[in-house]
């Protein structure tokens, strides 16, 4: 293999591998690329222009300068993620015989559990909204959504009319790697959705047309930064001091399900997670405050 490209055809074809048969996302396939790219620079640099079978001492020697570099736990296990995928693949195809990246533990770090709101906090945002206004009744309505789905904001903003059965209660959204999936809708948020597309989205387009839901006066759908600015207006509106994004709309619909009882294979599907062990967090979540809840009003707590 010509010692000059041989990375460049290794992670093109390992590319190819997570367009055609993974179907990720065009994020998770460039983060992939990223983290190969740098661990095979690290064996360019030690003068190796392969991959081979008696890679074990490599990756652990690369694992060990990422912890030096100081990079964090939560970098390095992604770091280790990919190189393992990487190496998997390639036995698959059968261009190695066996995996030297199979015995390579994830790097330990602490359980970091995501920031959720309580159903107060919730009903406090989604009450913020002057609803007296076209675009606070669209901005209710997302915030509604996104809490009743429990949805990504990218999914949020890309949702188009079509994709929403009002008289079942449920929407249709594409989520990472273009992966459909149908999720039910409360009726709250059916009620504040009906109200913005009767009354509201037409005054927002004027003349124009969009075959989005949430748009803007442009005509176009709504931004990210455009939502996530609406947000932290109207966190502050409400007095909430938590750091908030528009992902812990998603980590709080998760956390308040389990609470109420909800089966976490359940959970798993309405959130789009490939594998369950990602759902998991949430009963972390959930103990915990279930935990504050029976010290403080057990009788002996």
């Amino acid at each position: 293999m010509n010692k000059n490209n041989w990375a460049d055809i290794l992670i093109d074809s390992y590319i190819q591998f997570l367009i055609v048969e993974k179907g990720l996302s065009e994020n998770s396939i460039a983060g992939y690329a990223h983290d190969i790219k740098e661990y095979l620079g690290f064996l360019n640099k030690k003068k190796i222009n392969k991959v081979g079978e008696k890679d074990t001492s490599f990756i652990l020697e690369y694992l060990i300068a990422l912890q030096k570099a100081k990079l964090s736990p939560k970098t390095r296990e992604r770091r280790v993620c990919a190189i393992k995928g990487f190496y998997k693949f390639f036995v698959q195809e059968k261009k190695l015989k066996s995996d030297p990246s199979k015995f390579i533990e994830l790097p330990k770090k602490g359980l970091k559990l995501p920031d959720i709101l309580s159903v107060s906090e919730i009903e406090r945002l989604i009450k913020a909204p002057n609803i007296k206004t076209a675009k606070g009744l669209r901005d209710r309505a997302m915030l509604e959504l996104l809490y009743a789905a429990g949805i990504r904001v990218s999914e949020l903003i890309h949702i188009k009319v079509t994709n929403i059965n009002m008289h079942a209660c449920f929407i249709k959204v594409f989520g990472k790697g273009s992966k459909e999936r149908v999720i039910p809708i409360s009726l709250c948020a059916k009620k504040n959705i009906e109200k913005y597309l009767e009354t509201a989205r037409q005054k927002i387009l004027k003349n124009k047309t969009s075959p989005y839901i949430f748009i803007t006066g442009a005509g176009k759908p709504m931004t990210r930064q455009g939502f996530w600015k609406n947000l932290k207006k109207y966190t502050a509106m409400s007095g909430i001091t938590k750091k908030i994004t528009p992902h812990t709309f998603r980590h709080s619909f998760a956390t308040h399900l389990v609470e109420g009882g909800a089966d976490l294979r359940s959970v798993q599907i309405m959130l789009g997670h490939s594998d369950i062990s990602t759902t998991q967090i949430y009963t972390h979540i959930a103990s915990g405050r279930l935990k504050k809840i029976h010290t403080r009003f057990h009788p002996r707590g």
